[in-house]
């Protein structure tokens, strides 16, 4: 496999993650602090967007599996045919509609078409992996490839957005008077502007950054379908037949090594959507940091982007179950920061969080193809199970995130949390605090407890290949 077939095709993953970085870094503070919806509305936005993608991906994986091989492959014309509807919905999921009634309806219809849309790209694409090449060392490097990219489109959509969007919360009412009443908002300051009205300067800044997020989206299809060549079942024999979808999913279900690594990285990802969901809020009303928070998401990006080639160099030499440790560094600093916030240290828990953020990625995507080799070994003439491992992972993984996602925002709901004002309740701070601080590291610190049980190693993945090799 060339290297311009892997860089192209990890390119090809970076616009999804750019979005989806803007929309987990922003949008609930978007929805709380511009749109002026309240919390418990922005909760149900959050978390029926989330399950509604979760949804489509079985059923994705359902119609892929049947798909038939045309002349540019059977997963891509999937991923080509989905892309403009996942640009407009996009759009549209950051424009501000002049109607306030109806605000919630808008939200939750285009989330929802996003999430469902983005899945219709995710879950051939990832699948893709598996017909790239029959070589275990080349699909992950080329998963490597992939998850750098990713990283480095999760930094440019945040770096982006957060650019782009930083004036429509930095309010000088704010920087002047930090002492000012909880009661006091944007309503009752005759200097500032509504930004819950559609041409105020925070709707404009928000659709200008939808929109050149819209544009990067479009180059790296582009990139995909010129730059990558998708092959055919290597394993399969012309007399094999498809595994049936439902079949299929009962025995993915069924099949131990899944079942663990979906529960430990259900888990891990559901504590890295939590931090992602609410760090801007959490520097703006909690940790003083109102002006940086910009500054800070730009470092744990970095920091990931930069430590991806680490951790597969890591992966390689000490096994991938060993690499997983790297994802529990982030706990300690974390806590220090929820008890200690200080600039300086805001910094270091944001270099250190990038760290574990690109372990946590890069090794679910990495372990997952060893998974799908071992149930290939087990069935040796059955076919197109790969979508439905993908699909069913996803499936999970993004519904736990959604309820992990609608819980926080509901818990602010809860509390107390009001839109726009300089200071929140003591409640709001502490559920802000929790949110970022002990929730994670117990989920997170649950996951590696499971994964401790994963039963694929090293040596059995060289077994594995070995016999697949000889099946081929």
């Amino acid at each position: 496999l060339s290297m311009c077939s892997k860089l192209c095709y990890a390119i090809g993953g970076a616009p999804n993650q750019v979005a989806g970085s803007a929309a987990s870094f922003f949008l609930q503070i978007y929805l709380l602090d511009i749109a002026h919806i309240t919390p418990f509305h922005a909760s149900l936005v959050l978390f029926i967007g989330k399950a509604s993608g979760a949804v489509t991906d079985p059923v994705a994986g359902f119609f892929i599996s049947k798909s038939r091989w045309t002349k540019i492959g059977r997963l891509m014309p999937w991923v080509l045919a989905c892309t403009p509807f996942t640009i407009i919905s996009y759009f549209f999921m950051w424009y501000l509609p002049p109607f306030v009634s109806g605000r919630v309806a808008w939200y939750l219809t285009f989330h929802c078409l996003f999430q469902a849309l983005t899945t219709l790209f995710q879950v051939p694409y990832s699948a893709l992996t598996m017909f790239l090449s029959t070589d275990q060392k080349d699909r992950d490097s080329a998963t490597a490839y992939r998850m750098t990219m990713e990283v480095l489109g999760t930094l440019i959509g945040a770096a982006l957005q957060g650019q782009i969007v930083a004036s429509a919360h930095v309010s000088p009412h704010c920087s002047v008077n930090p002492s000012v009443n909880t009661t006091d908002s944007w309503h009752d300051t005759a200097s500032l502007p509504d930004p819950s009205h559609p041409l105020s300067h925070q709707a404009k800044v928000y659709m200008i950054a939808a929109g050149v997020i819209a544009g990067v989206y479009l180059l790296g299809i582009i990139v995909l379908f010129l730059g990558v060549k998708e092959r055919d079942d290597p394993y399969a024999l012309n007399s094999d037949r498809a595994i049936p979808f439902c079949k299929g999913l009962a025995l993915t279900m069924k099949h131990g090594p899944y079942v663990k690594l979906t529960a430990s990285f259900l888990l891990i990802s559901t504590a890295v959507q939590l931090e992602q969901g609410n760090f801007v809020l959490f520097c703006t009303h909690a940790a003083g940091l109102r002006n940086h928070f910009q500054y800070l998401v730009v470092t744990i990006l970095v920091s990931a982007a930069l430590s991806v080639p680490f951790w597969q160099k890591f992966l390689q030499r000490f096994g991938k179950k060993c690499a997983a440790c790297g994802i529990s560094w982030m706990i300690p600093f974390a806590v220090m920061l929820v008890t200690i916030p200080n600039l300086i240290l805001a910094y270091f828990v944001a270099f250190i969080s990038g760290l574990s953020i690109a372990a946590s990625l890069l090794l679910p995507w990495s372990m997952l193809p060893d998974v799908v080799d071992n149930f290939r070994l087990q069935n040796p003439h059955g076919k197109g199970h790969e979508t439905i491992f993908y699909s069913s992972y996803v499936f999970f993984t993004k519904m736990s995130a959604g309820i992990g996602l609608g819980i926080s925002a509901a818990g602010l709901e809860f509390t107390g949390y009001k839109p726009g004002i300089c200071r929140q309740s003591d409640n709001v701070v502490l559920t802000l605090k929790l949110l970022i601080g002990a929730v994670p590291a117990i989920l997170i610190l649950l996951g590696l407890f499971i994964l401790l049980f994963y039963p694929i190693t090293e040596e059995s993945r060289k077994e594995t290949k070995l016999a697949l090799e000889e099946l081929r």
